[in-house]
Order: C-alpha cells, then sequence, then structure tokens
C-alpha cells in the first residue's frame, strides 16, 4: 500500500467532504486555533532553544501536525509505525538517556493500549516522557468504540507518579507544553477533538497542578477540564439570564487535583458541578468527590460526563448534545442540582 493511500489526515482533522457532518458540528475553523494543530509547530519553536525535545508518532504525524515539527527538526523526529505500545517504549528509552520525548497519537491508542507502558517504562522510573493522547473522548464519533477515548482520565490518574492534564483549547495547549518542559516525571497530555472553541484569549501564565477561576460566581461552582470548559463558560452565561451567579474553574491538572480549590469552591458556593467529556467512573468527578470526602466537606454535589456505557456512533457535535455535554445541556444539569438542593433543603 502506498503512502498516499495510507494518508488519512484529512479525515480524522474533519477537513474532507466525506459525509460525516452534522448541523451543529463547527466548521471553517482557523486551523491554528485547533488545540491538535499547534502541537507540533509549539514544540518546534521550544526545540529551537532547547535541544532536549524530541517528537514521535505512530503514523499520525498528520492527523497531530507532529510532521510540523519533523519539517524543521528532522533529525528529533519519529514516526514509529503502527506501533504504539513500542512508541512509548521507545520514548522511555530516550527519556533514560537525558530527551524530554513527546510521544503523540489518538488518545484511546496511547492511554489504553499503552497503559503497561507508560505505568512500567515510565512513570514507574520517574522518566520525564509526555505521552500525548489528541482526539479524546468521542471526538472520533463515527469510528466507534475502538476509536472512542472514554476511559482514559480514569485509568492514567489511577497510576502513581504519572501527572495528567488536559488542554483547554490552543493557547492553552501551548502554555502546557511550555509548563512541561521542566516537570518532573512523566505526563499524559490529553488534548480534545481538534475543534474546540478559544477559551484563554492568549498563552496563559499557568501552573500544572494549580487550577485556573476563568469566571467567578457564588452560588453554583462548575469545575470542568479540557473540552468541557467552553461548554461550562456558555452554560454559566445562560444561567447568568436566571439570576444563578456561577463560578467556572478550569480543573486541566486532574491529577495531582487541585484540592485547594475544589475545597474552597465547597465553602464559598452553594454547590458543585463538574462536567468531564469522558467515563464518570474514576474521571474528574470521582477526584473531586475523592476531596470532598476526605475534608469532611458537606455540599450540593453532581457529577456530570458519559455515563458508564459505550456511546453510539455518530457525528460528535449530535453526541455531545444527546449526552448534554453542550453548553444548553450542561445549564439543564446544573438548574436539576440547584433545584434539587432547594427540595432538599
Amino acid at each position: 500500500m502506498s503512502a498516499n493511500t495510507q494518508d488519512q489526515s484529512e479525515i480524522f482533522n474533519g477537513t474532507a467532504n466525506v459525509g460525516l457532518r452534522d448541523s451543529r458540528s463547527v466548521d471553517g475553523t482557523d486551523t491554528r486555533a485547533i488545540a491538535a494543530f499547534v502541537l507540533g509547530e509549539e514544540l518546534a519553536d521550544i526545540a529551537e532553544h532547547d535541544p532536549r525535545v524530541v517528537v514521535l508518532t505512530a503514523d499520525l504525524g498528520r492527523s497531530n501536525r507532529a510532521t510540523d515539527f519533523g519539517a524543521r527538526h528532522p533529525d528529533r523526529f519519529v514516526n514509529v509505525g503502527i506501533a504504539e505500545k513500542n512508541m512509548i517504549t521507545m520514548a522511555a528509552g530516550m527519556a533514560s538517556c537525558g530527551y524530554v520525548p513527546f510521544a503523540a497519537t489518538f488518545g484511546s491508542f496511547a492511554a489504553l493500549l499503552g497503559a503497561e507502558q507508560i505505568r512500567t517504562d515510565c512513570a514507574y522510573p520517574n522518566l520525564p516522557v509526555r505521552v500525548v493522547g489528541h482526539h479524546s473522548g468521542m471526538s472520533m464519533g463515527f469510528y466507534g468504540t475502538s476509536h472512542h477515548s472514554l476511559e482514559d482520565i480514569g485509568m492514567m490518574r489511577c497510576i502513581a507518579d504519572l501527572t495528567v492534564v488536559c488542554a483547554t483549547d490552543a493557547n492553552h495547549l501551548r502554555a502546557l507544553l511550555r509548563a512541561s518542559m521542566d516537570h518532573p516525571g512523566a505526563m499524559y497530555i490529553r488534548l480534545g477533538r481538534g475543534r474546540d472553541p478559544q477559551v484563554y484569549n492568549e498563552v496563559p501564565d499557568i501552573e500544572i497542578g494549580r487550577a485556573e477561576t476563568v469566571r467567578d460566581g457564588t452560588e453554583l461552582t462548575i469545575i470542568a477540564t479540557g473540552s468541557e470548559v467552553h461548554p461550562a463558560l456558555d452554560a454559566a452565561e445562560r444561567l447568568a439570564i436566571d439570576g444563578i451567579s456561577t463560578r467556572v474553574v478550569d480543573m486541566f491538572t486532574v491529577s495531582p487535583i487541585d484540592r485547594a480549590t475544589v475545597l474552597d469552591a465547597a465553602r464559598t458556593t452553594g454547590a458543585i458541578l463538574t462536567v468531564e467529556e469522558g467515563n464518570l467512573t474514576n474521571g474528574l468527578g470521582t477526584a473531586v468527590a475523592e476531596c470532598l470526602f476526605e475534608a469532611g466537606e458537606r455540599v450540593p454535589f453532581r457529577r456530570h460526563g458519559v455515563p458508564d456505557e459505550h456511546v453510539p456512533v455518530g457525528p460528535p457535535a449530535a453526541l455531545y448534545a444527546h449526552y448534554r455535554l453542550d453548553g444548553p445541556g450542561v445549564a439543564d444539569v446544573a438548574r436539576e442540582l440547584l433545584t434539587s438542593k432547594g427540595n432538599a433543603a
């Protein structure tokens, strides 16, 4: 099979007219505002002044734009082919020699196929490997369960000595990549569907392990991560029309979680809703619940995400609406939480 027939970039990037559209899907997004598209460009910029950076991909260099890195630093770019587990182990070997490798593939392949290699080869020896799982959640809607990455947060956050972070948008991804360079140990970097709307107008000054409050409020806190931060902000705007003051927290570091921010929300707002594009089992919501329980904080609380099921095959936008993970859906779930709080009182 020729290289041209294997090139799936237009299909996976959503730029080809392949009949997989939905009226609610986002078209025409500037590729520079797409997180998966700035990965290679940003790493290439970092590599200009940091010789430790190397990039590996598993035959998806055009889908994650790692080819942008390869074009500028071909001697530090490796396409291992369809061999995700080997890629992660190779990255660990490079890290043991002083490099900071970024190994990128679909989230379903990185986390689910590579879980043992991430744990044993990267986290256990405390090596600075950055495993990048792109097109996570259910963003690969039409490609089905084999390509959906709904379990990765739950799997990754229970691996000791592994930092788990979720990029919110393109500017936030740039900040994460820069901050990751001197962060100790292994890291799983989760990227969204590649068409995530902008939350940060410029590259933010972030600290891995410290959440960002992107909207203040007093009656409800929505704690979201990754692709769900923008819908959470949309929901907060809708709730404001009803007179509900809503705080929105970008909990981009899922592990180790920012306990102080969680507990502050419990003590200063009336309820907490967590929102994530993934299976609720052992995800962000569970991490927040653990913080509340261990601190003895009693506050109206609800986890919102994908229930413990395999999602249907369909356009991503339709799936987000189906699971109420778009702005209107998150606002409805928040109203239900506040209504139940009032009934309980």
